[in-house]
């Protein structure tokens, strides 16, 4: 069988073209930039902006399913940016899909379309898309699920996978992200510090993607139409969880802390300052960021256990000692 798997040189996707690579899948795979190490796992790489149709529709010919992972990430920009990337992208990859003739498609979502700035404890998929959503990363993210879903057919059929703070070797995001504020002394806990969250290993990620493909191949699938949160399936406390990944890194855990009135009142100073300056560069913190570091996040993934026959395939345990070998092995070099 043959995939497209869109942002290929990503961190979820490049996993994901690795292992269908290794179930014996021919891979595209087609994003902005050049990706050598792509090649190297024998992955055709496809190098266009999703948004040309014509080059999402020749890149999806002959394929059997697309994994749409690409996805323009963070907490700041304009909303035009977002919109191209997330939005326009994804009605781009359906309607190449439909020309295509692919059967099937796998959109990764996230969970921050559900997310309203409150904490949400055990909730599952009955929950509505907020209705105010506190960043335009979360905004568009909505916007291209719902694409997704309702492009689902008889043709093709379609699903959505909301995979929540994936990590683990190679994370081009939160690990780095947290090392360097914690390297530049900028890491503090926000709230009381007793928020719970769920997390996805990179690996238990790209297990919900294989067997939401497996699951659409029935056409009588429950899964067809509908969206999944993804988790490890165990919460952990934020802020432990944390100190963990920074314990990868020889970092001392973190210990300062402010309250969440004072990071989120300081994030809109700030993001109030950096929008009249007209900054493309991120604010230390904004009150969506104020917002997900102190409330809690996790989710039921009991339907996705029962649909699509997901397992978390890597426990924690194991996961952390992998990217403290990760490290050191990247350290040393």
């Amino acid at each position: 069988m043959k995939a497209l798997v869109t942002g290929g040189g990503g961190f979820v996707g490049f996993a994901l073209c690795e292992r269908l690579r290794a179930l014996g899948w021919d891979v595209r795979s087609i994003s902005r930039g050049d990706y050598p190490a792509l090649a190297k796992i024998g992955v055709d790489h496809v190098r266009a902006d999703l948004g040309d149709r014509d080059a999402a529709l020749a890149a999806a010919r002959g394929c059997d399913a697309v994994f749409h992972v690409a996805a323009k990430a963070g907490v700041w920009g304009p909303y035009g940016d977002y919109h191209r990337a997330n939005v326009v992208a994804t009605e781009s990859v359906i309607e190449a899909c439909r020309a295509a003739g692919v059967s099937r498609l796998v959109f990764t979502s996230s969970p921050s379309v559900v997310f309203d700035g409150r904490s949400m404890e055990g909730v599952n998929e009955s929950v509505p898309y907020s209705r105010h959503p506190h960043s335009h990363y979360s905004a568009t993210k909505a916007l291209a699920e719902q694409a997704a879903l309702a492009a689902n057919g008889a043709n093709l059929r379609a699903c959505a996978l909301r995979p929540h703070l994936v990590w683990g070797p190679r994370d081009n995001h939160i690990f780095p992200r947290l090392t360097a504020r914690a390297k530049a002394g900028r890491l503090r806990i926000v709230g009381d510090g007793t928020n719970r969250v769920d997390v996805t290993y990179i690996d238990n990620a790209v297990e919900a993607h294989i067997r939401a493909e497996e699951a659409l191949r029935d056409s009588a699938s429950p899964a067809a139409g509908r969206a999944y949160f993804i988790s490890d399936g165990v919460p952990v406390n934020a802020w432990q969880f944390i100190n963990q990944l920074l314990a990868c890194a020889d970092l001392p855990p973190v210990t300062r802390r402010v309250p969440l009135w004072a990071a989120s009142a300081i994030g809109g100073v700030l993001e109030t300052v950096y929008g009249m300056l007209g900054s493309s560069t991120e604010p230390p913190m904004t009150r969506f960021v104020a917002r997900e570091l102190a409330t809690s996040h996790w989710f039921d993934i009991s339907a996705a256990r029962r649909d699509l026959g997901y397992r978390a395939v890597v426990d924690q345990a194991t996961g952390l000692a992998r990217l403290r070998s990760f490290w050191l092995a990247s350290a040393a070099t």
